[in-house]
């Protein structure tokens, strides 16, 4: 029994050229695996694409894909992720699907306030899948799920979605996975991390999906189940150098990170420079980026990434004193008085108060205008 779990490829998702092509070739390289090993199939816990209309041109690179695993006869298992999911409930793994090129699992119906998965046979397997969803909404369905029974075989839940024990103590929705139906073996998607508890496991992304990723993980990775074994499998293409520079003068920053450069291998690398801090000389423009790049593309790196998101100009600070109407006129009317003193002024405030009483719904124009005028009289003892 050997099988393949991949996740979140998000394929497009990389805007940068450079970098939606490396996304791309992990998961040729994923896919290059399974066929050479000649696994039973393979499943896909969602995110599959970034969106759930992905570019012609990225879908095309997953037909091509696919159409290697359908000549190989290695069948492939899917449901969609949060990216790839639609409300509208169509979307391009739909396309694939009528391709032949896979079988999208989640199936169900709604029976007596539960959700009832139904099961995908293939050969001594019952594959059951329920899709991730926007704003992580599957959570509480995921608590009414059950199994339509399937005897005998060795059932496999896919689940796009967080796990409480996998996410610890952050404030994300996640479901408790001791109420989820028993399976032999629970295939996850969604966390990018590789996590892996007793018969789950979280594959982990194919490929870093942003900046932070990369500067973490490293690498992609999928999981191959073989005879109950949980094998993580890394895929890294590039050898990645980051480094983070607080800068508070941006006139002398282009040098600072030049003599930086200047001391590393960065033959192939993917080259990450995030810079950061409160800028007190310059500005951001003042960084010579076009220079940091030319000596990066001399030493041979792969890419040049750069993240000026918390690089800040000083703030000026301006004091507001927010005041209602009522507030200002009586500022007003105290600024008056103090410049202007006189028996007078006692009135002032009290008849603005009078003059600013509001008529009632059901009352009378005549009514209303005798209860100001009476109010104001009483104030000028007239």
């Amino acid at each position: 029994m050997k099988f393949a779990h991949i996740g979140d490829c998000h394929l497009g998702g990389w805007r940068h050229p450079a970098l939606k092509e490396l996304n791309l070739l992990s998961f040729q390289t994923a896919l290059s695996k399974c066929i050479k090993e000649k696994m039973e199939f393979i499943l896909i816990t969602g995110d599959l694409f970034d969106n759930p209309y992905p570019s012609i041109d990225t879908l095309k690179d997953a037909f091509h894909e696919f159409k290697k695993l359908k000549e190989a006869r290695i069948p492939v298992f899917i449901i969609a992720g949060s990216h790839d999911y639609s409300s509208a409930g169509k979307t391009f793994l739909d396309v694939l699907e009528r391709a032949g090129f896979c079988i999208n699992v989640s199936k169900f119906e709604e029976k007596n306030d539960y959700i009832i998965l139904q099961p995908t046979l293939y050969k001594n397997f019952a594959i059951y899948g329920y899709s991730g969803k926007k704003s992580s909404l599957e959570v509480e369905d995921l608590e009414k799920v059950k199994f339509q029974d399937s005897p005998g075989l060795f059932k496999i839940l896919m689940l796009h979605t967080a796990i409480r024990d996998a996410v610890g103590s952050l404030p994300i929705k996640a479901v408790d996975h001791e109420k989820l139906p028993k399976s032999d073996y629970l295939a996850l998607g969604h966390l990018h991390i590789f996590y892996q508890r007793e018969n789950r496991a979280y594959c982990g992304p194919i490929f870093p999906n942003n900046l932070s990723e990369l500067e973490e993980l490293k690498g992609g990775s999928f999981c191959i189940y073989d005879n109950g074994k949980i094998i993580r499998e890394e895929i890294k293409l590039k050898p990645i150098f980051s480094f983070s520079l607080e800068v508070k003068n941006a006139l002398i920053a282009t040098e600072e990170i030049v003599a930086k450069l200047e001391k590393e291998n960065l033959t192939d690398a993917i080259v990450l420079i995030k810079l950061h801090g409160i800028l007190e000389k310059g500005k951001i423009s003042d960084i010579d980026f076009a220079k940091i790049e030319a000596l990066v593309k001399k030493k041979g790196a792969f890419v040049l990434l750069k993240s000026t998101s918390k690089l800040h100009m000083p703030e000026l600070e301006v004091k507001l004193e927010f005041l209602d109407s009522i507030n200002l006129e009586f500022e007003i009317i105290k600024k008056f008085e103090e410049n202007k003193p006189g028996k007078f002024n006692s009135f002032i405030g009290p008849l603005m108060k009078a003059l600013q009483m509001e008529k009632q719904d059901d009352e009378k124009t005549s009514v209303f205008e005798e209860r100001v005028s009476s109010e104001s009289r009483k104030i000028l003892k007239i």
